[in-house]
């Protein structure tokens, strides 16, 4: 077992609750909410952390308490009135049953909101300072405004203790209200709420008192803040010190729950939520010099994605309990594996922030590798036994065949693998050779131990065609092989070089460089970076409006930021639409996109990214043999059926980018909901 583990595992009481373990997931915004409840769904996602030996479950960031403070751009949780009580309750049993504890966090958004949604109320804050994040223009809060808001706060922590919640945090993190009053960055206010630090923390103070006067003493209350705004004009290091210790003094919480930076911008956002770009737990001394500072225990998240660090955060002293929000995401039964001796089981968090991304686009929280997340009404996270042995025959060894060969082998499947490569990993070994991406790697790093340990025949360095496949007697066959870097469909694409040639194969080329995003994901940009870096005059033209556009909100800014510090021009706006070689170099011709003006670029290396197209040369050989010829039920496979089975015969499924070019959560996905009922 890993080093200090045994601290993890040591109960913590606060007031009447006794927590089962240090071990706990903060409260974050999935996109779960229906209807601002949150529903079945929502449930079943935390009630699977319980499951999995969590001790304390957080839900609801960003739960709001008021009209003015809409819940509905990220279907969150309203806690406005009392019809979210029955959804508490239900919650609450369901998570109880499991051992674990049950928070929510209360929020009012201020001026990190939209106006122009739900109610169409105006934003409000402490002074009518613009926020660049949200575009909203707040308006100042009077007197009255702040009596309301301070009511509805009290209210909201009632209907969580009827709701049978064990307590609360009042976020005042991320930039939501009570830090805008806090933070001299927007709090420019002449009254008594306005001015010196004591002045500008008496907002929240009166929002604690009442709180506790309306949930009563048994019910715990915390504040989630920051332990440091990183932001010029904003609150230092000691000034949270100085917060943490008044709050504390005054006995109005219960812990203090830190995290670093704040969300103000783009940039910001990306530090406070951050990928793996970022060291593991790289805020934790935030934490834990305001530890050393107050009586009341203090709770941390921020990338600590491993129980060895969070072992040693507790078993140090530096929090008393740590926090594994995407952890969990990758998987909810960290904590049970660890204490079943079995932690190499563990899928650990790889920092792609593929979850949070999506949220931030109006769609749900997924995991970019564990396919069950968050779909707990309909996919297993433990696979159970098939009623007959099967032969199954996978190829292709990228994430998609190895969540393949994965679920078949724990249904108790005999499988075989063929990989052309000598390794596992497919296309994710291209990417994670690009920069900061590396820990791309842990996703079939996981995959290939699982499927080692369940007896999977791989065969590696092996480039299957139909007869071997056949040789083998399969009942199903499921290609896995991927696709292959599309050069373009323009004249001259035979002249270019594709950023997966690039990556792959670590070409430095020198000159000048025009790489053009034809997808504005990933690729482009971690390859102008790799470009650059090594010594390349680098272009990143894109159709869309800027660099990277499909990529999201704690990845894109990384990726603009190193892009800038690398000197590389990008330019937005232009399709490429032929490329000629002129003696020994090569011109693009480019259009602008808004005004279809044509413009050319005389460069030494033309680079694209397009994605990739289907690798199907086993596809039509082994189609007509086959018993479904190639086809997937989709009706079955979308209500979460197992396809119609025959007889005799070999099914014949293909998954991935070897059906179309998508991501690896759709390659995992694909694999999970097809093989779980063979």
């Amino acid at each position: 077992m890993i080093a200090h583990a045994e601290a993890l595992f040591r109960p913590l009481t606060i007031r009447r609750t006794t927590f089962r373990n240090r071990i706990m997931s903060t409260s974050h915004a999935p996109g779960y909410g229906r209807d601002g409840k949150p529903q079945e769904r929502y449930q079943l996602y935390h009630a699977e952390k319980a499951k999995g030996g969590i001790g304390l479950t957080m839900f609801g960031g960003s739960s709001s308490v008021s009209l003015d403070s809409p819940a509905a751009p990220w279907n969150q949780i309203s806690v406005a009135d009392d019809s979210v009580i029955p959804y508490f309750q239900q919650f609450s049993e369901r998570v109880h049953a499991h051992g674990a504890a049950l928070m929510i966090q209360l929020t009012h958004m201020g001026r990190r909101t939209r106006w122009d949604t739900e109610n169409w109320l105006p934003t409000l804050s402490a002074s009518p300072r613009r926020e660049p994040a949200s575009r909203s223009i707040p308006r100042e809060m009077e007197q009255e405004d702040i009596d309301r808001v301070v009511a509805d706060f009290a209210a909201a922590a009632r209907r969580a203790r009827e709701g049978g919640l064990d307590g609360c945090e009042l976020s005042a993190a991320h930039g939501h209200l009570v830090d805008q009053f806090w933070s001299p960055s927007v709090n420019h206010r002449g009254d008594g709420y306005g001015g010196s630090l004591e002045n500008r923390m008496r907002f929240g103070f009166e929002i604690l008192e009442a709180m506790r006067a309306a949930a009563g003493d048994d019910f715990l209350i915390g504040i989630r803040m920051s332990g440091d705004e990183m932001l010029a004009e904003g609150l230092s290091h000691e000034d949270c010190v100085a917060i943490a210790e008044a709050h504390a003094r005054r006995g109005l919480v219960d812990f203090i729950n830190v995290l670093g930076g704040q969300a103000r911008d783009h940039l910001a956002h990306a530090v406070s939520l951050p990928n793996m770009s970022f060291p593991v737990a790289p805020f934790l001394p935030l934490a834990s010099a305001i530890r050393r500072e107050v009586e009341v225990p203090v709770f941390h998240a921020q990338r600590v994605t491993d129980l060895a660090t969070a072992a040693r955060a507790v078993a140090e002293g530096h929090v008393d309990m740590i926090a594994m929000t995407r952890a969990h995401i990758a998987d909810p039964h960290l904590a049970r594996k660890l204490q079943d001796g079995r932690e190499d089981d563990i899928r650990q968090c790889v920092g792609a922030g593929y979850c949070i991304d999506r949220i931030y686009t109006g769609a749900d929280a997924l995991c970019i590798q564990n396919a069950a997340t968050g779909r707990e009404a309909t996919m297993p996270h433990v696979i159970g036994k098939a009623a007959r042995r099967r032969r199954v025959v996978v190829v292709g060894g990228g994430p998609g065949g190895l969540e393949a060969a994965r679920v078949s082998a724990e249904r108790g499947h005999e499988v075989v693998l063929f990989e052309r490569e000598t390794a596992l990993g497919g296309q994710i070994n291209i990417a994670a050779k690009a920069g900061w991406r590396e820990a791309l790697s842990g996703i079939p790093r996981w995959l290939g131990a699982q499927v080692r340990r369940l007896g999977v025949d791989l065969r590696l360095g092996v480039a299957a065609d139909a007869a071997m496949v056949l040789a083998e007697r399969p009942d199903i066959v499921i290609l896995a092989t991927g696709g292959v870097p599309n050069p373009g469909f323009m004249e001259g694409a035979e002249l270019v070089t594709t950023t997966a040639a690039i990556l792959r194969d670590g070409i430095a080329l020198s000159g000048s460089v025009l790489l053009y995003d034809g997808m504005g994901q990933h690729n482009a940009a971690s390859c102008a970076e790799f470009l650059a870096k090594r010594g390349a005059l680098v272009e990143l033209a894109t159709g869309d409006r800027m660099a990277a556009e499909e990529v999201g909100t704690t990845n894109q800014p990384i990726h603009l930021r190193e892009l800038y510090r690398h000197d590389v021009i990008m330019t937005p706006n232009l399709d490429l639409l032929a490329v000629r070689r002129e003696e020994n170099r090569l011109v693009a011709v480019l259009r602008n996109t808004m005004d279809l003006a044509e413009e050319e670029r005389v460069v030494d290396h033309v680079v694209v990214d397009f994605g990739t197209l289907p690798d199907d040369a086993l596809y039509d050989p082994l189609k007509a043999g086959s018993v479904n010829r190639g086809r997937i039920d989709a009706g079955a496979l979308v209500a979460g059926r197992a396809q119609p089975w025959p007889e005799d015969g070999y099914a014949l499924y293909r998954i991935g980018d070897a059906a179309a070019g998508r991501n690896i959560h759709a390659a995992i996905y694909d694999a999970l909901r097809l093989c779980k009922d063979f």
